[in-house]
């Protein structure tokens, strides 16, 4: 088998923007992951802890986004016919459930500091929330940046991380300060837990949307009643039946459909004005049409009832062309 299987050519995603701007923020997001957990640890303070354990995960949500991004640029095979454009979404799904599961942490860790309240050194505390701050301010607007240019799910997920982490420090610092003036310590674990609910309902959100491509779902920004009319709709097509419509992953849609045609008309004719339609109109560039004909391939019942229909239809016709022709006389 040679390198590279020409017939699938178009399965590739290049994103050099997205690559540059990932390393970027991993090596960022690594460096201060590890002032943070040693700041956390030295001042005991549980909103650091969880902030840390936050950019933990956003150090992993980055490394498998950048693992998704270098395998998308693989190209296709005799195996993976469609290139490695799909762990793009097992990555996005890893990294949700990662966030749903340390936001579960957190919360626990919260109540029990609750319960038992601990000392906490507030200054250094402060100092580490403050340079976190600028660090996810940083993030946030270079992630933002590289989402403009170039759609992903990964950077979107990765830009997630990096709100949350940004409301977290702001929630850090403000606990900080609030325990200095009151000399209340229960403020760390309710920040802690505030900070575990966002970073829940990010965790959720990204499960959500890779889960429903998983599923070969009908992508949302498509109506599939819609699709079938536009093709029922070209010239020689007659029915549209056994359709469906999935994402591969991000911006990658792929679509197959049967149709039963008029035979007078030239399939291939048909074919492009299908694939024409299907492109200019929703940008779907990978659709496959297969050709029917209703006595021939008919599909248990479906193709009797279509021809049922079809030849009611053509008594009709013949019954009304009958009538004028006898009012004309």
């Amino acid at each position: 088998m040679a390198e590279y299987d020409y017939h699938h050519l178009h399965h590739v995603k290049e994103q050099s923007r997205s690559k540059k701007t990932l390393w970027v923020t991993l090596y960022l997001t690594l460096f201060f992951t590890i002032v943070e957990i040693v700041g956390g640890l030295l001042s005991n303070s549980l909103a650091l802890l969880s902030d840390s354990a936050h950019m933990i995960s956003d150090v992993l949500a980055l490394g498998l986004s950048m693992v998704a991004i270098y395998l998308a640029t693989r190209h296709p095979n005799a195996r993976f016919t469609f290139g490695y454009l799909r762990f793009e979404i097992i990555a996005s799904f890893l990294n949700g459930l990662a966030l749903a599961i340390i936001a579960v942490g957190i919360f626990i860790e919260g109540i029990r500091r609750f319960i038992n309240p601990e000392p906490i050194d507030f200054k250094l505390m402060l100092i580490i929330a403050s340079i976190g701050l600028i660090v996810n301010i940083v993030l946030t607007f270079v992630l933002s940046r590289s989402m403009e240019e170039e759609e992903n799910l990964n950077v979107q997920s990765a830009l997630w991380h990096f709100i949350g982490d940004l409301l977290s420090s702001v929630g850090v610092i403000i606990s900080a300060t609030l325990i200095y003036f009151t000399g209340l310590q229960w403020f760390d674990p309710l920040i802690s837990m505030v900070i575990g609910g966002i970073i829940f309902a990010g965790g959720s959100k990204i499960i959500k949307e890779s889960y429903m491509i998983l599923m070969e779902s009908v992508p949302e920004k498509f109506n599939l009643d819609e699709i079938r009319k536009d093709i029922a709709l070209v010239e020689g097509v007659e029915d549209v039946h056994e359709m469906h419509l999935w994402a591969i992953s991000t911006d990658h849609y792929s679509l197959t459909a049967h149709v039963f045609i008029d035979n007078k008309i030239q399939p291939f004719c048909i074919i492009l004005a299908i694939n024409e339609t299907l492109k200019d109109k929703y940008g779907i560039e990978h659709s496959t049409i297969q050709m029917e004909n209703a006595s021939i391939h008919p599909h248990g019942e479906y193709g009797k009832e279509f021809l049922r229909h079809q030849e009611e239809k053509h008594h009709e016709h013949e019954h009304e062309h009958e009538h004028e022709h006898k009012h004309e006389h």
